[in-house]
């Protein structure tokens, strides 16, 4: 952790997780081999967060170093949830868990929008 993510007693504040999970949401797109920029310019699809549930079970501090995991758990036409799980390297138990719902709208009019079924197939990879 950076002192940019902390409070001044050395605490990450609440609102930096959010950007932790969606850095690792990203991530695991990109090693699924699927770019955003690709999604929206070649298919007219973006991914959005249409709900997430969170769990703040301890705190990281200044100088911690954070593991982040993201797995799949359900999938449906236009959105798919997965759960992540932000630790403590080398600690087992979780500093947060979110359940997040993800949702798949066309680019240019912000409607629902069924997600093609390559890119099911490339995220169950990873």
């Amino acid at each position: 952790m950076y002192w940019e993510d902390t409070d001044a007693g050395g605490v990450v504040y609440h609102a930096r997780y959010l950007h932790f999970l969606e850095r690792a949401r990203s991530e695991w797109l990109r090693a699924s081999g699927i770019g955003q920029r690709q999604l929206r310019d070649d298919l007219g699809i973006v991914f959005v967060v249409h709900r997430m549930e969170l769990a703040f079970n301890a705190p990281a501090r200044l100088d911690d170093l954070l593991s982040a995991t993201v797995l799949p758990i359900e999938r449906r036409s236009a959105s798919f949830t997965v759960s992540q799980e932000l630790r403590r390297e080398a600690e087992s138990k979780p500093l947060v868990e979110a359940r997040v719902r993800i949702a798949c709208i066309d680019a240019s009019r912000f409607r629902p929008r069924p997600i093609p079924d390559h890119l099911f197939q490339e995220m169950a990879k990873t």
